[in-house]
């Protein structure tokens, strides 16, 4: 009689990284008595994510009499490995009323498709002009593992405003003097106009120099001046 079934030996179970090498090796037989015969099946069973499922390598080993043996490896297969990021827009420095380049990130993974998502948050400097965007972009694969980049704009204010003063003139002395004002625009923030004025006299009383001082400063302390001239003779 032969009532034995073969002596299988199957390759051992493991666990291995969805992007590694996966190794099939073959299951051995050896019988007490003929020729044995290995046949081999798979199935695949899906797991929570692309990157995570389980092979069942089921093997069956039989002999000339019909006896069989049977064996299964069990690889599983998992996705541990967050995704990298390919590109991250560099920080940068701009002037506020300068245009503000907002880049997307790029990032692949080893076993699946990625989701990039953005966070923005803007920090608030000592003036209007000056501010700090942080963008925070997170990275996730199928499986939930992720990553994150960071990307910092610096946003400053260093233009002081433009400031249009009256123009300068001459006035006969018995002549009503005009005390125009100033105007002043800012690339980004309001402006203040202070005025100083001073009286330049001569030996002629009725002769003098008037000179009205403007100067225009914006929220981070940028500031221009100019200086209008009035110039008050005596011709009669």
């Amino acid at each position: 009689l032969d009532t034995t079934a073969p002596a299988l030996t199957v390759p051992s179970d493991y666990t291995v990284e969805c992007s590694d090498d996966m190794p099939m090796d073959e299951a051995t037989a050896t019988d007490n008595c003929g020729e044995v015969s290995l046949s081999e099946t798979q199935e695949v069973v899906a797991g929570a994510c692309a990157g995570s499922y389980t092979i069942l390598r089921s093997f069956a080993a039989a002999d000339d009499c019909g006896n069989v043996s049977y064996g299964v490896q069990t690889i599983t297969v998992v996705d541990t490995t967050a995704p990298e990021f390919t590109s991250v827009p560099d920080d940068y420095t701009v002037e506020c009323s300068d245009d503000m380049p907002l880049d997307d990130a790029q990032a692949s993974d080893n076993c699946s498709d990625v989701a990039v998502s953005i966070e923005t948050e803007t920090t608030a400097g000592d003036c209007a002009g000056n501010y700090t965007v942080t963008r925070t972009f997170t990275a996730t694969d199928d499986c939930g593992n992720s990553a994150t980049a960071i990307q910092t704009i610096t946003v400053q204010d260093t233009t002081a405003p433009e400031l249009v003063i009256p123009a300068d003139y001459t006035a006969e002395c018995d002549e009503e003097l005009v005390f125009d004002d100033a105007s002043a625009t800012d690339n980004c923030g309001t402006v203040s106009i202070a005025l100083e004025e001073v009286m330049i006299a001569t030996d002629c009383p009725q002769t003098y120099t008037i000179e009205r001082t403007f100067v225009a400063t914006d929220d981070c302390g940028n500031s221009s001046s100019a200086t209008q001239t009035i110039l008050v003779q005596d011709t009669t």
